[in-house]
């Protein structure tokens, strides 16, 4: 269902460009050395990813990718990064809660399992804070109609009087698990960030409702939104969508649908530590095999509960990065160094731009996958909402 990636190379690049090797012979630090100044001399000819401050300066798709295969080459001898602090002190707690590993369970179970949405609840609890939520203007939960039956939605308003730009958002859970309530901390923090109506889609899940469901849901509710958007206090003339992980990878898939349906599309997209690809032997997937929240074998266990054959992975709508790009709207894409998707989120800023798509992109260091909704207990999610809202407000001319 994975293709994997085959590499031979056991150095390891850092961000001040010094080769280690576990069998270092005078050969391989000379073909390590050899390697460092070809991409010195590229580097020269124009920027390329900074790896130090996480951020895509502008370049070629192309260099970027020699960039990426180089550092995946060699990442095994890589040291293991760590968690920044505060989100140590989340991944801690979710520890304490007693989760069970989610790949050895059915989904009805799995979705029984403490999140760390509850993490930062219980963290918040011990250190005698507040659990009451971020406030907006208010919150409303109805359902939408749709080809399959119908479809709930949770309409987050700002205060003001508006009309309001207007973003379509997807939550996380890799199509199985995982409801509004789960990501609603990060529904609330861009509703305000941004100003905007956020409009939060509660798609089917698999393995009970099985590719395209989700998918299918996520164009019937960004369909819904453009023809009703005006009595939510919206302006329909500016939509983004938005999405954390499988959300993320919904906000993708529901442009290249609304691409190729005629559709109008969104003035933005926000992609959130993405699902882009379906090979899970990428360098982060590697590096963060057994990573928390998220692991490589909760990926692979996600892929089977959604997909009906291996056939699905290929489909792109799920592999986004195999999907022809051109066309889209302004993407940012926000990535996590502890996160077994990094790697496919790197590589789809670099097709964006080889699309000729304006991306904004930034890997956080320190940060594990889940982090963005986890402002009231980490500084690194507000960094990443803010960078979040910069995207979005500039498309949005708001």
């Amino acid at each position: 269902m994975f293709a994997p990636l085959f590499f031979t190379s056991r150095c390891a690049l850092t961000h001040h460009s010094h080769a280690t090797c576990s069998r270092a012979t005078p050969f391989a630090v000379l073909a390590v050395c050899l390697t460092l100044s070809a991409c010195q001399t590229r580097e020269n000819r124009g920027p390329v990813v900074d790896s130090a401050a996480g951020s895509l300066s502008p370049t070629t798709g192309a260099s970027m990718r020699a960039t990426s295969a180089m550092k995946d080459s060699m990442a095994s001898a890589t040291m293991p990064a760590k968690a920044a602090p505060e989100q140590q002190l989340v991944l801690d707690e979710l520890g304490l809660l007693g989760g069970k590993p989610i790949e050895t369970l059915s989904a009805t179970e799995a979705r029984k399992q403490p999140s760390p949405a509850d993490a930062v609840v219980a963290l918040l609890k011990k250190e005698g804070k507040s659990t009451a939520p971020e406030a907006v203007g208010s919150v409303v939960n109805r359902t939408i109609p749709s080809a399959d039956g119908s479809i709930p939605i949770r309409v987050y308003t700002p205060t003001g009087a508006g009309p309001f730009p207007i973003i379509v958002y997807y939550h996380g859970g890799g199509f199985v698990i995982a409801t509004n309530d789960t990501y609603d901390a990060s529904a609330r923090a861009l509703t305000n960030a941004v100003n905007a109506v956020l409009v939060s889609v509660e798609y089917r899940k698999g393995p009970e409702h099985k590719f395209p469901a989700a998918h299918d849901d996520a164009i019937a509710a960004y369909k819904w939104v453009l023809a009703n958007g005006a009595t939510l206090h919206g302006d329909v003339a500016r939509i983004a969508l938005a999405g954390e992980s499988a959300g993320g990878n919904l906000a993708l898939a529901t442009t290249l649908t609304a691409r190729a349906s005629g559709i109008k599309l969104p003035v933005a997209i926000l992609a959130v530590y993405p699902v882009a690809g379906n090979d899970t032997n990428t360098a982060s997937y590697r590096e963060n095999a057994n990573a928390k929240p998220l692991s490589r074998a909760m990926m692979s266990w996600f892929f089977k509960q959604y997909t009906r054959s291996p056939a699905d992975a290929q489909d792109s709508r799920l592999n986004i990065l195999g999907a022809n790009l051109k066309g889209l709207p302004p993407t940012t894409i926000i990535a996590a160094q502890l996160d077994p998707l990094r790697t496919e989120g790197e590589m789809l800023a670099a097709k964006l731009r080889d699309a000729g798509v304006t991306v904004d992109y930034k890997s956080f260091d320190g940060a594990a996958h889940e982090f963005f909704g986890q402002g009231a207990v980490q500084p690194l999610a507000k960094q990443a909402v803010q960078f979040a809202a910069s995207g979005l407000k500039n498309a949005l001319k708001n």
